[in-house]
């Protein structure tokens, strides 16, 4: 599919030096970007779901409220503020 954008021209100017730096055409350029621009700003958690429970059988690395309720210990409780 074609689409028709207008793009400032010194937008342009930086795109077109970036595209010969690497070795691609503007067009080329441009769709990268728009990938990149969908990736990241996708409402998709897939990313959370993969990653749940990774280091669950992990036995090195400690309880994580341990180790932040030993690292605090010589702060004042909030409620005796």
């Amino acid at each position: 599919m074609r689409i028709l954008t207008e793009i400032p021209d010194d937008d342009v100017e930086k795109l077109d030096a970036l595209a010969k730096r690497q070795g691609k055409s503007r067009a080329a350029e441009i769709r990268d970007a728009i990938k990149l621009h969908l990736v990241h700003n996708a409402d998709n958690n897939d990313w959370i779901q993969r990653g749940r429970g990774f280091w669950k059988d992990r036995t090195d690395i400690g309880d994580g409220l341990e180790y932040q309720r030993a690292i605090r210990e010589d702060r004042t409780p909030y409620d005796e503020l």
